[in-house]
C-alpha cells in the first residue's frame, strides 16, 4: 500500500513560454493521421473531408509568405481557414488532429476553451504575438455558449488571419435531440462575421448519437474502497470532492492540465451535484484535462452522471456539461474496471 498524494496540495506554476508549447493534441490524439482515418463507405462525406484536409495540408507546405507580403496573402486568394461542421462521433477531432501532425510548423492546436484561458493567463496581445507567427492554428470545440467568449476569440481569429496564419476549426453538436439546436455551419460562419470568407465549410455525416442521451455512470463506491483502491495505485491521487472543487477555483484554469501531469487515476470522496454554475464550469474544464490525458476516475458519493442538476443540464452551458458528463463516465468506467 502506497500513501497517495492530493491533488490540493499541488499550485503548479506553468510559465507563458510552457503554456504556448503545450498547444498540441492531447495524447488521446497524438498519434492519429490521415492515414488512420476510416472513411465509413456508406458516408461519402466521410471521404470527402478527407480528401480537402489533405489538400489543406498540402496548401500549407508552400513556403509562408514573410513580411509585408505575408499580410498582402492574408488579405486575398483562395481561402485560408476550413471550418468542419457535423455530429458526434464522426471523427472531426480525427481530422483536425491529422492536419495539425501533417502541417508544417510552427503550428498550435487548442480547444476554443483553451484559447480562452490562454488569453485571460498571458494577455491579449501577448497571445497574438505568440500566436501571430504560426503557419497553423487549429481550434476543436469551437463554442457559441458565451457572448463574450466569441467575441474575444473571433477578434482573436482575425488578428491572427491579418498575418497570415492559416486557421482550421471544429464544433461540438448538442447530444439531446436529433436535427435541433445544431450547431452548423452558418452559425458559425455568421459569428466569425468578417471571417466568414477566409473559411470553406466541410460537411462531415455519420450516425448520429444524439437521441441517445446521457450514459448511465457506475455506482459509486464506499468511502473507504474509494482510499483501498488509491492507496494501491501508485501515482494516484485522493481528494475530497468539496476540497478539490474549493482548490479549483484558486488555480486558473489554465493551470489544471499541469494540476493533473503524472497523475495514475484520480480518486474523490463525497461527489455531490454542483452548488453553483461557477464551480459546474470550472469541473468542467478539469473534466477536460482528464479526458486529454486518459486519467481514469473513482468516486464515492452521487454518480458522475448526477454531477449537474437539470437546471444546468437544460440551460445555455448545457453543451459543456453533457460533455463533461460523457468523458467523466468514461473514465469512471475504466477505473471502476466497467467495460
Amino acid at each position: 500500500m502506497t500513501v497517495p498524494s492530493r491533488l490540493v496540495d499541488r499550485s503548479p506554476q506553468v510559465p507563458p513560454q510552457a503554456l504556448i508549447a503545450g498547444l498540441v493534441p492531447p495524447p488521446l490524439f497524438g498519434g492519429v493521421r490521415f492515414e488512420t482515418y476510416r472513411p465509413d463507405p456508406a458516408e461519402p462525406t466521410q471521404a470527402a473531408a478527407l480528401g480537402a484536409l489533405r489538400g489543406f495540408a498540402v496548401s500549407l507546405q508552400r513556403p509562408a509568405p514573410r513580411g509585408r507580403w505575408r499580410r498582402r496573402r492574408a488579405t486575398g486568394g483562395a481561402p485560408r481557414g476550413v471550418y468542419l461542421d457535423g455530429g458526434f462521433g464522426v471523427g472531426k477531432t480525427h481530422l483536425l488532429a491529422s492536419l495539425w501532425h501533417a502541417a508544417p510548423g510552427p503550428k498550435a492546436y487548442a480547444t476554443f476553451v483553451e484559447l480562452t484561458h490562454l488569453a485571460g493567463a498571458l494577455g491579449f496581445a501577448a497571445v497574438v504575438e505568440a500566436l501571430g507567427g504560426m503557419r497553423l492554428l487549429a481550434i476543436d470545440e469551437f463554442e457559441l455558449d458565451d457572448p463574450g467568449d466569441t467575441v474575444l476569440v473571433s477578434t482573436l481569429l482575425a488578428r491572427l488571419a491579418e498575418r497570415g496564419v492559416a486557421l482550421a476549426a471544429t464544433s461540438n453538436t448538442l447530444p439531446d435531440r436529433l436535427g435541433e439546436e445544431r450547431f452548423a455551419a452558418e452559425d458559425f460562419l455568421r459569428e466569425i462575421q468578417g471571417l466568414a470568407a477566409r473559411f470553406t465549410a466541410v460537411r462531415v455525416d455519420g450516425p448520429d448519437y444524439r437521441h441517445r442521451g446521457l450514459p448511465q455512470a457506475p455506482a459509486p463506491l464506499r468511502d473507504d474502497e474509494v482510499r483501498e483502491r488509491a492507496q494501491a495505485t501508485p501515482g494516484a491521487t485522493l481528494d475530497s470532492f468539496d476540497e478539490l472543487t474549493t482548490h479549483l477555483a484558486r488555480l486558473h484554469p489554465s493551470r489544471y492540465g499541469a494540476l493533473v501531469d503524472g497523475v495514475t487515476a484520480v480518486h474523490l470522496t463525497g461527489v455531490h451535484t454542483a452548488v453553483d454554475q461557477a464551480a459546474a464550469l470550472r469541473l468542467v474544464v478539469f473534466a477536460d484535462r482528464l479526458y486529454d490525458r486518459e486519467i481514469p476516475v473513482v468516486g464515492s458519493g452521487a454518480p458522475f452522471d448526477r454531477l449537474f442538476d437539470a437546471d444546468m443540464l437544460s440551460g445555455g452551458y448545457r453543451k459543456k456539461y453533457r460533455r463533461a458528463i460523457s468523458r467523466l463516465v468514461a473514465l469512471n468506467r475504466t477505473g471502476v474496471g466497467v467495460g
